[in-house]
C-alpha cells in the first residue's frame, strides 16, 4: 500500500514533536494544553530512608566493637566510637537532607513555571510565555537564567555543566513551539 500526502492528511498526521533530552513528552492536561515538562533531580545511590539503616547497621557494628574493647579494660574506645558515630550521622542528615533536591520547569499554555525545592523549601516563580528570557547562550557551563516581569530563576543545577547550554536551547524550542 502507497501512503500519499492526502492520506496523511486525512488521517491528521501532524509533523513529529521534537526530541528532547531533558523534557517528557507533550501531553494535554485538563483543558486540552499541551505542557511540556522538565524534572531535573539530583542522582542519590541512597534513599534517606536506606540511608537511615545503613546508618543504624554502622551504629550497631561500631558499639558492638567499642563494647569489646570497653569490657577489655580499653575504655576511651568508647568515646571514640560515639565521636565518629556523631560525626558521620551529621554527614548523612547534610545528605539525607538535600537528597530530595529537584527543579521543576513546565511549560503550559501560555505560562513557565519554575518550582525548585531545596533542603525542603519551594520557590515557585511563573512567567508568562511571551515575555521570559533564556539564558546563557554561550558554552560556559554556567546556570541557566529563567528571567521575564522582573523575576529571575537560576536552574540547572542538576545538570552537568557541558550539558547546560542543551537544556536552556530545549527551553527555548519548546517555548516557541508549544
Amino acid at each position: 500500500m502507497v501512503l500519499t500526502a492526502n492520506f496523511l492528511e486525512d488521517c491528521h498526521v501532524s509533523q513529529p514533536a521534537p526530541a528532547f533530552r531533558f523534557a517528557s513528552l507533550p501531553m494535554q492536561d485538563s483543558h486540552g494544553y499541551g505542557a511540556v515538562q522538565w524534572l531535573l533531580r539530583r542522582h542519590c545511590s541512597l534513599r534517606p530512608a536506606q540511608l537511615g539503616w545503613l546508618y543504624l547497621s554502622l551504629c550497631i557494628v561500631s558499639l558492638s566493637i567499642a563494647a569489646f574493647f570497653w569490657f577489655q579494660g580499653a575504655t576511651l574506645v568508647m568515646h571514640f566510637a560515639g565521636a565518629e558515630l556523631l560525626t558521620v550521622g551529621v554527614a548523612f542528615l547534610v545528605y539525607a537532607r538535600h537528597a530530595g533536591d529537584s527543579e521543576k520547569i513546565v511549560l503550559q499554555g501560555g505560562q513557565l513555571v519554575v518550582e525548585l525545592e531545596t533542603a525542603g523549601h519551594t520557590r515557585r516563580a511563573e512567567f508568562n510565555r511571551e515575555w521570559v528570557r533564556v539564558e546563557p547562550k554561550d558554552d560556559d557551563g554556567s546556570l541557566i537564567e529563567v528571567s521575564g516581569q522582573g523575576v529571575s530563576v537560576r536552574v540547572g543545577r542538576h545538570v552537568r555543566p557541558e550539558l547546560r547550554p542543551v537544556l536552556a536551547r530545549e527551553i527555548r524550542l519548546a517555548l516557541r513551539a508549544y
